[in-house]
């Protein structure tokens, strides 16, 4: 069979490799095969591998971030798979630091080094290269899919998926060039990443448009836990910051305001170590008390050879941005990073529609519920992409647990809402994509209310973004998609949970549901576009 597989990050790489052995694999990518946001992850791999760890300690981690929202059987598979998952990257080759360290053997498993992230009880997060993980497992995948026999198109944007009697059946593309062109295909894998750009602050590249999701939801696959929106609570606070990973509080920086008052232990008993969301939140609060100031991230108590030794990446960047943070603070802020929410799957990546998967942070397994812990993305790309290929070709079964629940039941989504167009696109002076982002940056970020969300629902019901006429354009409809939905899903869920803070109503409801699902009233019929288009190795590949 034919698959075709959008994206080209940990997830999307694992899928086309493992895929290639068995299927007649394409992967397509928008940009080039490593500008995702795979290549900028710094902290590492979350996996139980130590003697003094296991899947369970793992799993119990995993539920305590997640606010009580997590699917128990998508956790048990991330934290039981994993160890293999990871051997396999050791197979290829990945460069994970080693320790030679005999003082430190609690800490290591075999050789290989460890490090703790917030909310994690035990030191199980493998890294490379300092803080360079992501891309270290980048180009080793990288390398792994140009011995394979898979057809790789770069620069090439996914717009829609093509859907023929309920069946997922190819998608519609912009090639090169920037024309409209059709790949048909047997079965589509999307791993396309998230949508940080519908903030105006992210950590995410460029690419992270949302074009996956936003394509699934057209085509009318359900999406699910879309009000989880993870904010990182440490993004450089300096134009065009980048993330500071939270492995640097893990080995002891801590966070001061302008005062220099440590505030987090006043906010929770693990104090920078909390998990994600409180931690942003607690950053938050102390910039509400200094006229939004960024906090400071101090690093100054760690041993100066150590620090830079440990995060060379970031001493790098600290040093570009004007710092010598092993003598003084940096300033950090909370950035929009990570979805937790997307295409409703099950754990072998099916979704609702036949012939369309889904893994990576495009999916949604219900393994992060409301709060993804850290370091566990990388993990999920791999566990769920060799799942998701190895059920290709396999006998769809007649009952899809999705997100969790066999009995998922998705709110049916009018056109007025789900449909972009119907209203005037802002002039040159203020483009859809900063409009949006105005708006879900003001009132559907890490802080929330009623007034808020009604009012956010309201302006994005008068933007308007084009058909898909060039990549931008492309990207803007998908974010105004993704935008709206995410709006509404915020103002339906009236509890606070994870990632999802109502000031309004900031109780968690324990007799709110653990997810809401949504699917368009009026799938989008397939269009005609030049092709098809079936790309071969015979053909020539543009990679």
């Amino acid at each position: 069979m034919h698959v075709v597989v959008v994206g080209s990050g940990i997830a999307g790489l694992t899928a086309a490799i493992r895929a290639s052995a068995v299927h007649d694999v394409t992967l397509v990518t928008k940009g080039a095969l490593a500008d995702g946001a795979t290549a900028r992850a710094q902290g590492g791999i979350a996996v139980a591998l130590g003697a003094d760890d296991s899947a369970a300690l793992h799993e119990h981690d995993t539920h305590v971030a997640a606010a009580g929202s997590a699917d128990a059987r998508a956790v048990d598979v991330l934290c039981t798979d994993g160890p293999a998952r990871v051997r396999d990257l050791l197979a290829l080759g990945v460069p994970f630091d080693r320790s030679t360290d005999p003082t430190t053997l609690d800490r290591y498993c075999d050789d290989l080094a460890r490090g703790r992230e917030a909310a994690h009880t035990r030191w199980r997060v493998l890294h490379a290269d300092g803080d360079a993980t992501g891309a270290a497992v980048e180009r080793t995948l990288v390398a792994a899919l140009h011995r394979r026999h898979v057809t790789i198109l770069e620069r090439t944007c996914l717009t829609d998926l093509v859907v023929r009697d309920g069946q997922v059946v190819g998608i519609d593309v912009l090639d090169l060039l920037g024309e409209p062109r059709r790949l048909d295909a047997d079965a589509v894998l999307i791993a396309s990443g998230g949508a940080g750009h519908l903030y105006r602050e992210t950590t995410n590249p460029l690419v992270a448009t949302g074009d996956g999701t936003a394509a699934a939801w057209r085509a009318g696959a359900v999406l699910a836990d879309l009000e989880f929106v993870q904010f990182h609570p440490t993004r450089l606070a300096v134009p065009d910051g980048g993330l500071v990973s939270e492995a640097v509080r893990g080995e002891g920086a801590v966070l001061r305001d302008a005062t220099g008052h440590r505030f987090m232990t006043d906010v929770h008993p693990d104090a920078e170590l909390a998990p994600r969301d409180v931690v942003a939140r607690g950053i938050a609060a102390a910039m509400r008390t200094q006229r939004g100031l960024p906090v400071l991230l101090d690093a100054t108590g760690l041993d100066p050879d150590f620090l830079v030794g440990r995060f060379p990446g970031l001493t790098r960047a600290t040093r570009a941005a004007g710092f010598d943070w092993t003598r003084e603070g940096v300033p950090v802020a909370p950035a929009a990073h990570y979805a937790m929410g997307g295409i409703a799957t099950d754990t072998e990546g099916r979704t609702s529609l036949p012939g369309l998967l889904a893994v990576g942070e495009a999916a949604c397994t219900g393994v992060h519920g409301a709060n993804r812990l850290a370091s566990n993305s990388l993990l999920e790309g791999l566990v769920f992409a060799v799942r998701a290929a190895d059920a290709l070709g396999a006998p769809r079964p007649g009952r899809l647990r999705l997100r969790g629940d066999a009995t998922l039941v998705p709110t049916v989504v009018p056109a007025v809402v789900d449909r972009t167009g119907g209203a005037t696109r802002p002039g040159p002076d203020a483009p859809v994509r900063q409009a949006l982002q105005s708006v879900m940056t003001d009132h559907v970020g890490l802080l929330r209310d009623a007034a808020g969300l009604a009012g956010a629902r309201a302006a994005l019901s008068g933007l308007s973004a084009p058909g898909p006429m060039t990549v931008r354009d492309a990207e803007d409809r998908a974010l105004l998609d993704l935008a709206r939905l995410t709006a509404l899903a915020a103002e339906a869920r009236t509890e606070s949970r994870g990632a999802h803070a109502r000031t309004d109503h900031p109780d968690t409801d324990p007799t709110a549901p653990a997810t809401n699902a949504w699917v368009t009233a009026t799938p989008a019929p397939a269009t005609a576009v030049p092709g098809p288009l079936r790309p071969s190795a015979r053909q020539g590949a543009l990679a």
